[in-house]
């Protein structure tokens, strides 16, 4: 006998009746017959139709494919996006869709939505004059071609040394029936006597020297009107016809002169223009939408620019009919 046979441990017979260890403790014995019995794996239960219950709203099939496909359809559950759950069934051999809310209904919001505060430029605040803010939402920057208009907010900017834009305002309608619509032709008339009767209230509406300086104003612009046809085109032939867009996005960013205004200063010094030093040009640009300087967050940015655009448009076509039509002797 060889040493591996000696070392081999015998074999012993497998008790029957031994009891199987589990990690809760010899609960109870398997016998040799239910060891052997192989376990069914999603054991299929069918009735046969004698004992299942006739249904006259179901047409019951005795096939087994059959039915087992008309099982599936009637367990099967369709989810729609709406959140409502629909089961499918046969009726009469019409397929019908019963809609079956499957969680609580979702109640639409239906209060009218709030927009939100409007954006504008820095120096609109919610404190501001409502004037204030109207002419800020309606005319600032507003590109402006007329000679008259124009010629009003020469003078306006002028009087921002001694006023500010509201108060300015407030007082529109007087500084219009004082300067006779700020018609330079009747303002170049004005004498001494009738400077000094621009009053409102017992006062001057402005300084003597911003009043003489208006009516000098007005000559001149009756002179450049002879040159170039009108005061608006002298002004805007400098920025070639088109508005200056320089896209500031913080208040910080705005100048109070620019070097294009410190050019238009000096032309129009040589001109005979008095007060119209770089920073009230620079206004003056800013109000007439020579110059685009509301901020790019603001509401009234993008507004211009399309103002603009259409503007530019029709000054263009009114200039190429001006230049072939007929002239008249």
């Amino acid at each position: 006998m060889s040493i591996a046979s000696k070392l081999r441990s015998p074999v012993k017979p497998i008790d029957e009746s031994r009891a199987i260890l589990c990690s809760t403790g010899n609960r109870f014995k398997v016998t040799k017959t239910e060891m052997t019995k192989k376990p069914q794996l999603n054991p299929r239960v069918t009735k046969s139709p004698a004992t299942k219950k006739p249904d006259s709203n179901f047409s019951v099939s005795t096939d087994d494919s059959s039915f087992s496909s008309s099982s599936s359809e009637r367990s099967s559950v369709n989810t729609t996006n709406s959140g409502k759950v629909t089961t499918p069934s046969k009726r009469n051999g019409v397929e019908k869709l019963n809609n079956v809310v499957a969680s609580v209904a979702v109640v639409e919001d239906i209060s009218p939505k709030i927009p939100g505060p409007v954006k504008r430029c820095h120096w609109i605040t919610p404190n501001s004059d409502p004037i204030y803010v109207l002419f800020h939402d309606e005319e600032w920057g507003v590109p402006v071609r007329d000679d008259k208009k124009l010629f009003e907010l020469l003078v306006f900017s002028q009087a921002l040394a001694e006023f500010s834009w509201p108060s300015i305002l407030r007082r529109r309608d007087d500084f219009r029936k004082l300067f006779e619509e700020f018609d330079p032709s009747a303002i170049a008339e004005f004498t001494e006597k009738r400077l000094m009767s621009l009053r409102v209230n017992g006062c001057l509406v402005l300084s003597e020297q911003k009043l003489r300086a208006i009516v000098e104003n007005a000559k001149s612009v009756l002179k450049v009107k002879q040159e170039f046809g009108s005061f608006s085109n002298y002004c805007w032939r400098f920025v070639n016809h088109k508005p200056l867009r320089n896209g500031y996005r913080y208040g910080r960013q705005v100048p109070v002169k620019s070097p294009k205004a410190e050019y238009i200063s000096k032309d129009m010094m040589q001109r005979g223009f008095r007060c119209v030093g770089p920073t009230v040009m620079y206004s003056f640009l800013q109000a007439s939408g020579i110059v685009n300087d509301h901020l790019t967050a603001c509401f009234r940015y993008q507004e211009c620019n399309v103002e603009t655009e259409r503007e530019t448009k029709s000054h263009e076509t009114e200039t190429k009919l001006d230049l072939h039509s007929p002239l008249l002797v």
